[in-house]
């Protein structure tokens, strides 16, 4: 796989989508988004200086955004439970976030059955994110 050309398509998707914030400002509602997020990225970022396999930089980093990835949603579930109900859209969303959470710990399954690969600290962040969207899942079904 070329480096470059995926350094090149991040560019394309990041430049490409430098207005989403503008068209999303309309269907946003700061008074019901108060979750503090600086919580969040402290505790991810005081667990990924402590807890990573080699304490380099780029190391760091990714087991930052692995931590981070397990707890991101948080900010919306609080939103969806303090204000009570969601779009339709919005349920649509999470669900398929959700998924992708589940098919990564099947690939999780596949990978630890067939190869006998263990990577500990994704594991528990999965583990930690499937249980934050396990409630969700529950009302999802139910409704």
């Amino acid at each position: 796989i070329s480096f470059k050309t995926q350094l090149l398509y991040a560019i394309v998707f990041v430049t490409r989508y430098l207005d989403l914030p503008k068209w999303f400002r309309a269907t946003y509602d700061p008074s019901q988004d108060t979750f503090r997020v600086e919580f969040l990225l402290g505790a991810c970022l005081l667990l990924s200086l402590v807890f990573n396999y080699t304490f380099t930089f780029i190391e760091v980093l990714w087991t930052f955004s692995i931590y981070l990835e397990s707890v991101a949603i948080l900010p919306q579930l609080f939103m969806l439970s303090r204000t009570g109900e969601a779009e339709t859209i919005t349920t649509h969303y999470l669900f398929a976030l959700g998924a992708y959470r589940a098919l990564y710990l099947l690939n999780w399954i596949w990978r630890f059955y067939f190869e006998r690969h263990v990577d500990l600290i994704v594991w528990v962040a999965g583990v930690l994110q499937t249980a934050l969207y396990s409630d969700f899942f529950y009302i999802y079904y139910t409704k």
